[in-house]
């Protein structure tokens, strides 16, 4: 049994997701925990069910309190870099919700200074099933060609939320489809490995009342695999696929439906899986990383050069 002093920095929906299943998953481990949340205000008031979960609330601008085991990260992306900086001297690990940062001319004189703290990026879409499947059963060194494609509607992603007042629509708080959907660089550099050279188109196009790009269209060759990325904010109907193109078949992998299939062949493999699933998988590996039970697969250098790429400056 053990016992972790934690904080959270930040409670928006991803916050709330990984408070609930973090404080599920050590219940489950019996092991003990504290909660300390840092807001912008603590006069905001808790939702009922995550009320219970903290032990105190403290005012971000205020500073650290205490010291702590892991700093969940969650707040917006344009304060992560400010977040790592004031709690640096106050915690053995980070957890950072993606992207890492929302630019990446930084100081990176605080990477050295972060060194001696495991500092994981999340990566969750890495732990769905329908891509775990892809990792474990495909060999992905006969991949010739793959293609991913994650196109939605960004005033449908947030119900009872303006759409033009969050963080996506505004490049200056990190939004901008090619960062928010970093999901597929991360996953698809963990397949097939950095890129050696990329193109990339990054603009505004649609009548989305933002200032971030909406749409983001890369050309890749890592190896001998070529890739191809759509990203967009303004499909009308949810798409998230990747396929790979192989000597021998063409593989369909269907992330929103869950399933995946072989078009030659016609088989069809599916699965079944909530969207937390594999939320509740990457707070398990993450406390496998700070535990030193596995090696940390996605630390700052990693997630700050598909950063790069997913910004077009690779």
């Amino acid at each position: 049994m053990r016992h972790y002093k934690i904080a959270f920095v930040g409670l928006g929906s991803i916050g709330k997701r990984h408070l609930v299943n973090v404080c599920d998953y050590l219940k489950q481990h019996n092991d003990s925990y504290e909660v300390d949340l840092y807001r912008s205000g603590i006069n905001k008031g808790l939702p009922e069910d995550i009320a219970p979960l903290v032990s105190n609330e403290f005012v971000y601008t205020d500073g650290p309190q205490d010291s702590y085991d892991v700093v969940f990260v969650t707040n917006p992306t344009s304060m992560h870099y400010e977040t790592l900086d004031l709690f640096k001297g106050h915690t053995k690990s980070f957890f950072i919700e993606k992207p890492v940062f929302d630019k990446t001319e930084i100081d990176e004189s605080l990477l050295n200074e972060l060194k001696g703290i495991e500092c994981f990026v999340a990566c969750p879409l890495r732990f769905n099933p329908v891509l775990s499947y892809v990792r474990e059963t495909i060999k992905l060194t006969d991949v010739i060609a793959a293609r991913a494609i994650s196109s939605s509607y960004l005033p449908e992603w947030r119900p009872g939320q303006d759409y033009r007042k969050c963080y996506s629509a505004h490049k200056d708080l990190g939004g901008g489809v090619g960062i928010d959907l970093i999901h597929e660089w991360d996953y698809l550099v963990s397949f097939f490995g950095m890129p050696e050279k990329c193109f990339n188109i990054q603009d505004h196009i649609s009548n989305l009342e933002i200032d971030s790009d909406d749409i983001a269209i890369y050309i890749a060759k890592a190896g001998k695999t070529t890739i191809e990325v759509h990203l967009d904010y303004f499909g009308r109907k949810n798409i998230r696929l990747l396929e790979l193109f192989m000597p021998d078949e063409t593989i369909s992998c269907d992330i929103i439906n869950r399933k995946v299939s072989y078009l030659k062949s016609g088989e069809t493999i599916s699965f079944d899986f909530d969207r937390n699933t594999f939320h509740k998988k990457e707070i398990e590996h993450f406390f496998s990383i700070i535990r030193g039970e596995i090696s940390n697969d996605n630390n700052l250098e990693q997630a700050l050069n598909v950063l790069r790429l997913a910004k077009g400056e690779i």
